[in-house]
C-alpha cells in the first residue's frame, strides 16, 4: 500500500501546533462503588481541582502498599472529570514492580502524546523534544493527569505540564518529598482507616445488616486487617462468598492464619495484610494456587485467559474456571473482561510463594511457555494480519504453549491492540531472560502492526533490540529483516540518513544470501523510501526490480504490492493513465490469487483508493467515485480508521470537483471525525475545506457513501461498482 503521507491531497508534514485541537482522552480506570471514607483527605485536596491556579496543581497521595491510594485517587479524578473538559490521562508507572519492571517515562510521554492525537510520525526523536512538545499541548488546556504508582521524582516529571490549568494526581509509596519541595505539590499521606471507616467498607460489601448484627467479629476482622482496605476486601470477598457463615467464624480463621506464620509476628501493619493473603490462598484449590504462584512471574500489566494457561501448561478451557476462582477471592481481578491484573503486593506475595513450592525448573518452563505462547499467537496473528509477507522461522512451541488462532485480520488485529502494552514487557523479559531468539523473532513479526498502527517509536526501538540479538546469534537473514524494518521505522520518523544505512545493509545482505524474496521485499521498501524523497525515477526502478524478484521467486501476492508501488510513483509524477494501469493490473492479480492465498484485503483497499484518486485527475468522477467506495468498504472491515478518512477526504474532494457540495460535506465530516483521533493536523485541514463550503447543501448528484457497511450495501449499484470482499475484477 503507498504511504498516505506523500499523498496529492495530503498537507505537508509539520510539528504540531500548539493551538492543534487535541483529541479528548478519556483514560480513566472504573470507579468503584465500594469506596469508603478518607472525607479528612479528600479535604485537603478538594481546592485543587478550582479555576484559580495560576501554575499546574499536583497532589502526592502516598502511603504504604494496599492503603488504597490508586482506589482514592480513581475515586477523586472521576469526581472532578467534569472540570478538565479537555480529557483525563491516566497510566500505572509500575514504581513498585516486584519483577523491578517500572515504566519508563519516555514510553509513557509518546504514549500520551499518542493518546492526544499527535500523529506517531510527528513525535520528536528525543526525550527532551518529546516533553517539551507535551508541555505545549496542554498549555491553556484543562487536562486531568493520573499518574499511578509512581516510584520517585525523576520518574514523574517528564509527564508533568507547563502551565496552569492542568492537575495532576500522583500516588507513590514514597512521600516523594522531591516533588512538594521543589514543584510544591500538595502531599496527602494515607494511614490505615479508622475502625468507622473500615466498618463502612465492610458494610458496602457485605450489607450494613450482617456487618451491624456481629460488631465483635467486625471489631476483630478490622484489627487482624489492619484497617488496610487491601486485606479488608480480601476478607470481605470470602465472607459474600459464603452468606451463612458467621463473622464470628471468618474473624477465628484469620486469627489461626496469623498465628501460624512466625515471619508475621512483626507490627509492620503489612505484616497483617499478608497473613490474609495466606489464609486466602490455603482456601484455594491446589491447581489454583498453582496458577496465582506462576503468574507472579507475568511480566505484563495483565493478562488474557489463553496467556495464563500457558504459564501454568494448562489449556484455556481448563484455566478459566480457576481464573473465576482467584477473582472471586480476590486475589486477581477482571478489571476488562478476559483480562485480569493483580495487585503489586499480591504479586509479591504470589512471588515469594512460587520460589518455596516451585523448583527452579519449574519457574523457568513457566517463562519458557510464556514466551513461546506470546511468540506463536504473534506468528499467527501476523499471518492473518498480513498473509503475503515473509514470517520469521520458529522453533517448536514448548509442551503447553499454546497459540491462539484468530479469524481474520480484524480479530488479528485487535489481539495485537489489546496486548501492546504486555509485549513490551514480554520483549524485556526475553532480553532478561537470555532468550535472544524470541528478541529477534518478536522484532520481525511485530513490524508489519508496529507500522501499520503508526507506532514507530516503538517499532525502532524493537527493531534496534532485535538486530543486537541476531548479530549475536550469528543469524544472517533475520539481520537482513530487521534491518529493512529498521529503514522503514526510522523513515516514518523522518530519520532519512539512518534509513538509507539500513536499506543498504538490508540489501547487501539478502543479496549475499541469495534470498530472493527478501530482496524483493528490500527493494520494495527501497523505493517506498526514495518516494519519500521525491527521488521517483530510482522509486521507479526500485519498484521494477521488486516486481521482477517476486514474479522469479512465484510469490504473485506480494507482486501486486510491487504493481501498487510502481502505480503510485507515476502518481507522484502526475501520470495517471500509467499509474491506473498499474493499479488496474494489482487488483486483478489480487482477484486472482485470493482463494489461494487469502484476500490482502489492506492491500486490495489501498489499490481502490489509488484507483479512485487517477479516475478523479482523469476526470472519470463516477468511477472515482465506485473505486472509493470498494476502499471504504475494505478499510471498515479491517478497522483500519486512518485510511478510511484518507479515502472520505479523497471522496470529499470529487464530490466537490463535481459541485456537490452537500455530498463532500457529508463525507469530509465523517473524515473530520475518523481524523480527529489520528491526525489532528489532517483534521483541521479538512475543517478548512468545510468552513470554505458555507452553508449550502444542494443535493447530492452522485450517491454518498454511508459511513457502515450495512448502509454501504445499499448502495452498491453506483455506476461501474463490482467490487466485493472478495475482490472482482476492477473497473476498467
Amino acid at each position: 500500500s503507498p504511504d498516505r503521507s506523500t499523498t496529492w491531497a495530503s498537507s505537508a508534514r509539520q510539528s504540531p501546533s500548539p493551538t492543534t485541537p487535541l483529541v479528548r482522552p478519556a483514560q480513566l480506570p472504573s470507579d468503584l462503588g465500594t469506596f469508603a471514607g478518607r472525607r479528612a483527605e479528600l479535604a485537603q485536596v478538594v481546592d485543587l481541582s478550582g479555576d484559580a491556579a495560576p501554575v499546574t496543581r499536583i497532589a502526592v497521595i502516598s502511603g504504604m502498599g494496599g492503603i488504597g491510594k490508586t482506589t482514592m485517587a480513581v475515586r477523586w479524578a472521576h469526581r472532578i472529570a467534569h472540570r478538565f473538559p479537555d480529557g483525563q490521562l491516566y497510566v500505572n508507572l509500575r514504581g513498585f514492580d516486584p519483577g523491578g519492571t517500572a515504566t519508563d517515562p519516555g514510553a509513557v510521554l509518546r504514549d500520551f502524546l499518542e493518546a492526544l492525537g499527535v500523529p506517531p510520525q510527528r513525535i520528536p526523536a528525543g526525550a527532551a523534544a518529546q516533553a517539551a512538545l507535551y508541555r505545549s499541548l496542554l498549555a491553556g488546556r484543562r487536562v486531568l493527569i493520573v499518574l499511578d504508582n509512581a516510584r520517585d521524582a525523576e520518574q514523574v516529571r517528564p509527564l508533568l505540564p507547563g502551565s496552569a490549568g492542568c492537575l495532576v494526581v500522583v500516588t507513590s509509596r514514597d512521600r516523594l518529598s522531591g516533588l512538594v519541595t521543589v514543584e510544591a505539590a500538595r502531599p496527602v499521606v494515607l494511614a490505615q482507616l479508622q475502625p468507622p471507616e473500615a466498618r463502612e467498607s465492610l458494610a458496602r460489601r457485605l450489607g450494613a445488616e450482617r456487618v451491624s448484627a456481629e460488631p465483635k467479629a467486625v471489631a476483630e476482622i478490622i484489627a487482624r486487617c489492619a484497617g488496610l482496605p487491601l486485606a479488608l476486601a480480601v476478607v470481605a470477598t470470602r465472607a459474600a462468598a459464603h452468606p451463612g457463615f458467621p463473622l464470628a467464624s471468618i474473624a477465628a480463621e484469620l486469627a489461626e492464619a496469623h498465628g501460624s506464620l512466625d515471619a508475621f509476628a512483626d507490627p509492620d501493619p503489612t505484616s497483617d495484610v499478608r497473613a490474609v493473603f495466606s489464609w486466602s490462598y490455603r482456601a484455594l484449590s491446589p491447581d489454583a494456587a498453582r496458577l496465582l504462584r506462576l503468574l507472579s512471574l507475568h511480566p505484563g500489566p495483565d493478562v488474557a485467559a489463553p496467556a495464563a494457561g500457558a504459564v501454568a501448561g494448562i489449556a484455556p478451557a481448563a484455566v478459566r474456571p480457576l481464573l473465576v476462582e482467584l477473582t472471586r477471592a480476590h486475589l486477581l481481578t477482571e478489571h476488562v473482561p478476559g483480562r485480569y491484573s493483580c495487585h503489586d503486593l499480591l504479586r509479591t506475595y504470589a512471588m515469594e510463594l512460587t520460589e518455596v513450592h516451585d523448583r527452579a525448573e519449574e519457574r523457568d518452563s513457566a517463562v519458557r511457555r510464556l514466551l513461546d505462547h506470546y511468540l506463536h499467537t504473534a506468528h499467527a496473528a501476523g499471518r492473518r494480519f498480513s498473509p503475503w509477507w515473509t514470517t520469521c522461522p520458529l522453533d517448536e512451541a514448548a509442551p503447553g504453549a499454546g497459540s491462539e488462532a484468530f479469524e481474520d485480520d480484524r480479530q488479528a488485529l485487535g489481539w495485537f491492540t489489546a496486548e501492546r502494552q504486555v509485549l513490551r514487557e514480554v520483549v524485556a523479559l526475553a532480553v532478561q531472560s537470555g532468550c535472544d531468539g524470541h528478541v529477534w523473532r518478536f522484532a520481525w513479526m511485530l513490524e508489519r502492526f508496529h507500522d501499520r498502527q503508526g507506532h514507530w517509536h516503538d517499532s525502532a526501538a524493537l527493531q534496534r533490540a532485535g538486530l543486537d540479538t541476531a548479530i549475536r546469534e550469528g543469524h544472517a537473514t533475520a539481520r537482513a529483516h530487521l534491518h529493512r524494518g529498521l529503514a522503514r521505522a526510522s523513515a516514518r520518523l523522518e530519520r532519512y540518513d539512518d534509513a538509507q544505512a539500513h536499506i543498504r545493509l538490508s540489501l547487501d545482505l539478502f543479496a549475499e544470501l541469495g534470498d530472493g524474496l527478501g530482496l524483493a521485499h528490500a527493494h520494495r521498501s527501497h523505493g517506498w523510501l526514495l518516494d519519500r524523497l521525491n527521488r521517483h525515477t530510482e522509486a521507479l526502478d526500485a519498484a521494477g526490480r521488486a516486481l521482477a524478484l517476486y514474479r522469479a521467486v512465484g510469490d504473485h501476492v506480494a507482486a501486486t504490492s510491487a504493481l501498487h508501488a510502481l502505480g503510485w510513483t507515476h502518481v507522484l509524477r502526475g501520470d495517471h493513465l500509467r499509474a491506473a494501469a498499474y493499479f488496474e493490473e494489482a487488483l486483478a492479480r489480487l482477484a486472482d490469487c485470493g482463494t489461494e492465498h487469502g484476500v490482502n484485503r489492506y492491500g486490495e483497499a489501498g489499490a481502490w483508493d489509488s484507483l479512485g484518486i487517477t479516475r478523479h485527475h482523469l476526470g472519470q468522477h463516477e468511477r472515482a467515485v465506485a473505486c472509493y467506495q470498494c476502499a471504504l468498504r475494505l478499510y471498515r472491515e479491517v478497522g483500519d480508521t486512518f485510511n478510511e478518512a484518507g479515502t472520505l477526504r479523497h471522496l470529499g474532494d470529487t464530490y466537490l470537483a463535481t459541485g456537490d457540495t452537500g455530498a463532500a460535506r457529508t463525507v469530509w465530516e465523517r473524515a473530520v471525525q475518523l481524523f480527529a483521533r489520528t491526525d489532528p493536523t489532517a483534521a483541521d485541514e479538512i475543517r478548512t475545506r468545510l468552513y470554505a463550503l458555507g452553508d449550502t447543501r444542494p443535493a447530492p448528484r452522485i450517491a454518498v457513501v454511508p459511513a457502515t457497511n450495512d448502509a454501504l450495501d445499499s448502495h452498491n449499484s453506483l455506476p461501474g461498482s463490482t467490487c466485493s470482499p472478495g475482490g472482482e475484477k476492477p473497473v476498467t
